[in-house]
């Protein structure tokens, strides 16, 4: 770590990239960059689109910082590639040769990029790279499953955390006898299919799909994850609140997905006095979440979906293998990349 002195290195400004590793830490060979969904709007739209311009600030980023943290969203993603050197006190159990998913931001990992991004056109979030990232002793990194190609399987981990959460928060009130009604706001995406697809496993009464436009309405349909699907701009709390309640709300737990900012209100509107909010959007100002929620005499727990659940990369697996509609959403969604 370089600047400041003293702090994780999340919170760095820059961190030490260089290659040499210390003796608990682990180097890999990068071989693909996942963005997390909110960095990568926030750089397209910046450049309206520009996939030249796109690529150039993330190799600005990286070699100012000595990782990926984009500096409007504070939001990284992950990677995937192979064990090149493992500290002789490394905890992690890897082997040099070992092909892994890091399961830890990268707004945390030292990077470092040598081919300027040269195969990638900048249109998406999956990066193919190469150059080194550092692991330390409590980073959190996953090998790669032999069944499922590497860009499926960093798809899915990239976003493990949210099914994870889901499913426990939704077990917790199956325990208390109560089965309750779920809404998952961007029922579409990546982190919105799979949390659908946990709370119909953790015993959901009944889940609800919101999605911005028809023909992510279509796909969640078609892919039979939700027991109603409905239309609404989740920036609209008024309009929001109206189409859960329609759905069969309000919701006991409402999960935020989507990858915007503005949705705080809305979530909080639509869920049920005494149930939970999950964020799970990068996009998420806690500070309007939490002052929505006063100025709404909204009787609501607030959970920070921190992306790390314990086996929550070989949960998310198992609903991809198990769940067809996932499955599809999630291939469709790479096709398009």
């Amino acid at each position: 770590m370089i600047t400041p002195y003293g702090v994780l290195p999340q919170a760095a400004e820059r961190l030490d990239a260089r290659a040499e590793i210390w003796p608990d830490e682990v180097r890999i060979a990068i071989e693909r960059l996942n963005l997390d969904a909110a960095s990568y709007r926030q750089l397209s739209g910046a450049h309206d689109g520009d996939g030249d311009a796109i690529r150039r600030a993330v190799l600005e980023i990286v070699e100012a910082r000595g990782k990926m943290q984009n500096p409007v969203t504070g939001s990284g993603g992950m990677l995937v590639g192979v064990v090149d050197e493992v500290g002789p006190e490394s905890p992690l159990g890897l082997a040099v040769g070992d092909r892994v998913a890091t399961l830890v931001s990268l707004t945390l990992t030292p990077l470092a990029i040598t081919d300027g991004l040269e195969g990638w056109d900048g249109q998406g979030e999956q990066v193919p790279a190469a150059g080194h990232a550092i692991l330390f002793a409590r980073s959190i990194v996953a090998k790669l499953p032999d069944d499922l190609r590497p860009e499926l399987s960093l798809a899915v981990m990239d976003v493990c955390g949210a099914p994870a959460l889901t499913a426990r928060v939704v077990r917790s009130y199956v325990d208390k006898g109560t089965k309750p009604v779920v809404s998952v706001i961007g029922g579409a995406g990546k982190s919105g299919s799979l949390s659908l697809a946990a709370a119909r496993d953790a015993g959901a009464a009944r889940t609800i799909g919101i999605v911005p436009v028809q023909h992510e309405a279509d796909t969640l349909n078609a892919a039979g994850l939700a027991d109603v699907v409905a239309l609404a701009d989740a920036r609209d709390p008024v309009a929001l609140n109206a189409v859960v309640e329609a759905a069969g709300g309000p919701a006991d737990i409402t999960v935020v997905c989507v990858d915007v900012p503005g949705c705080e209100h809305g979530a909080v509107l639509s869920t049920a006095a005494g149930g939970t909010v999950i964020f799970f959007s990068m996009a998420t100002s806690f500070s309007a979440a939490a002052l929505g929620a006063e100025g709404l005499a909204a009787d609501v727990t607030m959970l920070v979906g921190n992306g790390y659940v314990p086996g929550h990369a070989d949960y998310a697996l198992q609903l991809l293998r198990n769940e067809p509609g996932v499955r599809g959403l999630f291939e469709s969604r790479l096709d398009e990349d």
